[in-house]
């Protein structure tokens, strides 16, 4: 299972260990910007542990924080990353994490990949047509085929 933490919108992808990864689920868990944000924290809690038991993943990974300047914004992206990977650890779930440059390599061939490039990959490798989906979505598709990946020549002697 890939996620790409976010207060305000976290993506989720669930992918298949299968050879060729298949999407099993894929979606956004959204948190109102009206409510407080430990409301909002405790929000995402609750969706992303329903996801977790409908789909029964066996492992999480995520991008690692990098946010230049904003230091509001990766404040509440840290949090959400800290509750995300609480809600993981709740339910024996182990977890990943990978720099954007790692997955952008892993998953397009080029560690400076544009979010677009690796939109197109996804698409194109894995017959995705989820137009309108935030690249939240994306994000965690792309992070959750990395993980594989690199399990995968980890394996390989």
């Amino acid at each position: 299972m890939g996620v790409d933490p976010g207060l305000a919108r976290t993506g989720y992808a669930v992918v298949s260990r299968g050879n060729p990864h298949k999407v099993i689920a894929l979606g956004i868990i959204r948190t109102p910007v009206k409510w407080a944000i430990e409301k909002r924290l405790q929000d995402l809690s609750g969706d992303l542990s329903d996801v977790i038991k409908r789909y029964g993943p066996v492992a999480m990974s995520l991008e690692k924080i990098y946010i230049k300047g904003n230091r509001s914004a990766a404040s509440a992206v840290e949090r959400a990353t800290g509750v995300v990977m609480l809600t993981a650890a709740e339910a024996g779930i182990s977890v990943s994490e990978y720099s954007p440059s790692t997955v952008k390599k892993i998953v397009t061939g080029d560690g400076a990949a544009t979010k677009e490039a690796v939109q197109r990959t996804l698409r194109k490798t894995l017959n995705l047509s989820e137009d309108g989906l935030p690249y939240d979505a994306f994000d965690a598709v792309a992070v959750a085929i990395c993980h594989l990946r690199h399990l995968h020549l980890e394996l390989v002697p």
